[in-house]
């Protein structure tokens, strides 16, 4: 199954340059990375990233992160996945652009967003 993370330009740039991060700053607030699902996805760049440009969306297969990912309630219930540990360059399955047209982030075709 895949989940995504959002991240900003720089964001990418460091963990490409790093080869893991902790996280957006929110996710080193709350001590881990927040990923959404595909159902999850627009609601979240929606929520979160509003009018922001320069965003990437990255697409990361849950079942190979292991025991560092859990599913835990949040937005009245839904289980969201959570990783608890440093988020690797190599975890990632692919990446893209996320534009905004018209205040929308488009996403992907395909991916059920």
């Amino acid at each position: 199954m895949l989940i995504f993370k959002i991240f900003r330009a720089d964001e990418w740039a460091a963990l490409r340059a790093k080869g893991e991060t902790a996280g957006a700053p929110v996710d080193i607030a709350d001590g881990f990375v927040h990923f959404s699902t595909a159902d999850q996805a627009a609601e979240t760049a929606a929520k979160h990233f509003s009018g922001e440009e320069n965003l990437f969306l990255l697409g990361l297969e849950a079942d190979e992160l292991g025991d560092a990912l859990k599913w835990e309630p949040s937005r009245g219930g839904a289980l969201f996945p959570h990783l608890y540990r440093t988020l690797r360059l190599e975890d990632v399955a692919w990446a893209q652009p996320l534009p905004l047209e018209d205040g929308t982030h488009q996403f992907p075709a395909g991916l059920g967003i």
